[in-house]
């Protein structure tokens, strides 16, 4: 057995994400983002397909994005207030990091693994950033499954798909823990 690491075990029984719209400047450098995204690509993954990657998002770049999604949003009549949410969570970004699924084809890796596997970096990256002392938040919504939003504003592939969009920052307060789930309820011991 390894020896317990209680500085860990502290920070996973604590870790709390930090909502976006509280993140301000300063963000990771690129060394420090580097890092960041090393921690977050050390999870799980049967077959070493390398089934996901990482698209950096920062300044102009998630202002176009904004603007991308209100186009989208009024020609596909989304809700304005749908609209308003997802393009207010772009132009508010500073740094954002696109986590995108790649599903490759595979006799022995199922996609649900492949889809599982970019699901653990998003979470891997969101605590590494919290670990390392930044705000973080894994966020999605409709634009981020949307075909137009991911092929015209980040170039992606047929095989692809956001899993995440992990928004990073200094965080501007400290939010109050929420309710967690209660274990007697949800396990079960055979």
């Amino acid at each position: 057995m390894l020896s317990r690491n209680e500085t860990v075990m502290h920070f996973l029984l604590n870790r709390r994400s930090r909502p976006a719209k509280t993140l301000s400047t300063p963000i990771p450098n690129k060394d420090e983002l580097i890092e960041l995204l090393s921690a977050g690509a050390r999870t799980p993954d049967h077959g070493k397909l390398v089934p996901w990657r990482f698209i950096v998002l920062q300044g102009k770049t998630l202002t176009k994005l904004g603007s991308l999604v209100e186009k989208i949003g009024i020609k596909e009549s989304i809700p304005e207030d749908k609209i308003a949410k997802a393009k207010k969570q772009l132009d508010d970004g500073h740094l954002a990091v696109a986590v995108i699924e790649v599903q490759k084809e595979s006799e022995k890796i199922p996609s649900i693994e492949q889809t599982y596997s970019a699901g653990a970096v998003c979470l891997s990256l969101l605590n590494a950033s919290l670990a390392a002392g930044w705000g973080a938040n894994w966020l999605t919504g409709w634009h981020v499954y949307n075909k137009e939003f991911e092929k015209s504003g980040l170039g992606l592939k047929d095989n692809e798909t956001v899993a995440g969009l992990i928004y990073l920052g200094t965080e501007s307060i400290i939010p109050p823990d929420r309710l967690r789930p209660n274990l007697d309820e949800i396990v079960e011991w055979l």
